[in-house]
């Protein structure tokens, strides 16, 4: 069965994006030496990414190339993707995709991008475990790492870092 995960920076006081929904603040730390925790390591391990559409359509404004290579990727929306920007399914039923991605077994899931999709999996209790690297930005304004829905939990600390460049690593299983 796959293990459906998160990997995402947040600044520190708790946003993804900033006010222009830009990750303009984040490319600073392109060079912070995350040891045996770096994406590149952390995406081998990864045979499935799953995005929202609002992830997507960041991605696909985006001028870089296509960087999920042959991953299975699969973008969660109600919406055609016209001339997609890779390869890629669409889905639009959360809980019929749960179903799908825990029937996996041939590596682990990465819930990419902001925290509505992971918010609709961890209400499903769906979302097995999360690395967040807290930045040392305070942005003021932007979209935050979880929408507040009501949504309560207490997941249990696996390990919690001090990384390059006054970074914290936090990793939670739920």
């Amino acid at each position: 069965m796959a293990k459906i995960v998160g990997y995402i920076a947040a600044s520190l006081d708790g946003l993804i994006v900033d006010g222009n929904d830009d990750l303009g603040w984040l490319y600073k730390y392109d060079d912070m030496d995350l040891g045996e925790h770096d994406y590149r390591t952390f995406i081998k391990g990864i045979r499935t990414v799953v995005m929202g559409r609002g992830t997507y359509d960041f991605i696909e404004r985006e001028s870089s190339p296509w960087a999920y290579g042959e991953k299975r990727t699969i973008v969660v929306t109600s919406r055609p993707i016209e001339n997609p920007k890779g390869p890629l399914e669409v889905r639009s039923d959360v809980d019929a995709l749960i179903a799908e991605l825990r029937a996996l077994d041939d590596g682990d899931v990465w819930m990419l991008g902001g925290g509505e999709l992971q918010m609709a999996f961890l209400e499903r209790g769906a979302l097995d475990e999360i690395e967040i690297y807290i930045i040392p930005e305070m942005l003021g304004g932007g979209r935050s790492l979880f929408p507040l829905t009501g949504f309560r939990a207490s997941p249990t600390l696996i390990s919690a870092q001090a990384i390059d460049k006054g970074c914290v690593r936090l990793h939670y299983r739920f």
